[in-house]
């Protein structure tokens, strides 16, 4: 049973790292305090240190606005809260991080911590917590988290329905051209050759006999109505969301979309993975780590290359191939591009690796218009 505290405090590393008279810490005057918190959906573990590391308590309390509250309070009897790393902040912490915010207070977002370090010390809430306030000391792998309160939010929740909707079409369309795979001949030999459109068509116009559903062929042509009628019902839904989206990415940032290659769903997409407050990611190369775009060194002896990145933002990483390949078919620079980095011995997959880190270089100058690049940055 979880134990709820509200200002509650324990000093769990007191073997650890003990004051050598145990009455210093009753005695400390109040300074410079960092927070971390561990989140989850129903209780947030907070944890408060010193500026050089030393652990002033943990506490947990319960993820709703009186919780909030109350965690923030807690970490200020302790002294100035200088920073709270928050794990989370886009999930279980993003409530947290709103009043934070309204609170004014510095926040920064903490990966998980590592696998190696769980391993050896054990794994407990107040444990990440502390874990989360040290990350946030040290600044190491941390970031700024997202502003979730503007129009980017409001196209995340957009884009999170329409790619459902779209996965849920794309499966239907699979489990129809399997169950042909197994019909009766005679209901295969009708539709197994027919074009997608065509063959979605003449499923959802089966007439089964109902007073028949013991019968295999009489189920598939019901199963195959429902999936088709199912797949109509769902394009008719991305379209509706479509009518939605696509003026709202153009009124955020139109600029973007008027780049080559880019439409809606591809800005939309790295609109998304910058967030509102874009400028929150520091520089092009980190824009290009953030989309899983930036080179990896993958040189041994006399060989010296670089290979695919498989980190980062894989949504964003899809979104700028499907600029390349555009760009590829319709635009002469990229064309001249290809050709030119194919004499010199490179891949297809590496010149299309070089020309999706030139496209993130680019698009972040669009996602940042205060900022300029240099002009040494050669773009496509």
């Amino acid at each position: 049973m979880t134990t709820i505290a509200r200002g509650t405090t324990t000093n769990h590393r007191r073997d650890q790292q003990a004051d050598p008279d145990p009455q210093l810490d009753q005695q400390r005057e109040p300074g410079q305090v960092v927070g971390g918190v561990d989140t989850h959906l129903d209780t947030h573990t907070a944890a408060a240190l010193d500026p050089v590391g030393r652990l002033l308590g943990h506490a947990t309390f319960p993820a709703d606005p009186g919780g909030y509250a109350a965690l923030l309070a807690w970490l200020r009897s302790f002294g100035t809260v200088v920073v709270v790393g928050v794990e989370g902040t886009g999930a279980y912490g993003a409530g947290l991080t709103r009043h934070l915010r309204a609170e004014q207070v510095q926040l920064l977002e903490i990966d998980r911590p590592d696998r190696r370090a769980r391993r050896s010390a054990g794994k407990s809430d107040p444990l990440d917590a502390e874990a989360a306030a040290l990350t946030a000391l040290a600044r190491t792998r941390t970031g700024v988290p997202k502003v979730r309160d503007g129009r980017v939010e409001a196209l995340r929740n957009l884009r999170v329905a329409r790619r459902s909707a779209i996965d849920q079409r794309a499966d239907c369309q699979r489990r129809i051209k399997t169950l042909i795979v197994t019909a009766a001949e005679p209901l295969r030999a009708r539709l197994r050759g027919l074009p997608t459109r065509q063959l979605l068509a003449a499923c959802a116009g089966l007439r089964p006999d109902l007073t028949r559903v013991g019968d295999p062929e009489q189920a598939t042509k019901t199963a195959l109505r429902a999936l088709a009628r199912r797949h109509h019902a769902l394009s008719e839904e991305i379209t509706d969301l479509d009518a939605v989206i696509d003026p709202l990415v153009a009124a955020i940032n139109p600029q973007l979309v008027a780049l080559n290659g880019v439409g809606a769903d591809v800005a939309g997409q790295l609109l998304v993975t910058a967030g509102e407050n874009s400028d929150r990611v520091h520089s092009e190369a980190a824009f290009a780590m953030l989309c899983g775009v930036a080179p990896i060194p993958a040189s041994s002896g006399r060989t010296h290359r670089h290979r695919l990145n498989r980190g980062g933002d894989r949504q964003a990483n899809a979104a700028l191939y499907r600029v390349v390949l555009c760009r590829l078919r319709w635009d002469p620079r990229t064309q001249a591009y290809m050709h030119r980095r194919t004499e010199q011995g490179l891949s297809k997959k590496d010149i299309i690796r070089c020309l999706k880190r030139l496209i993130a270089r680019e698009i972040y100058y669009v996602l940042n218009p205060r900022l300029q690049p240099s002009p040494a940055l050669q773009t496509i």
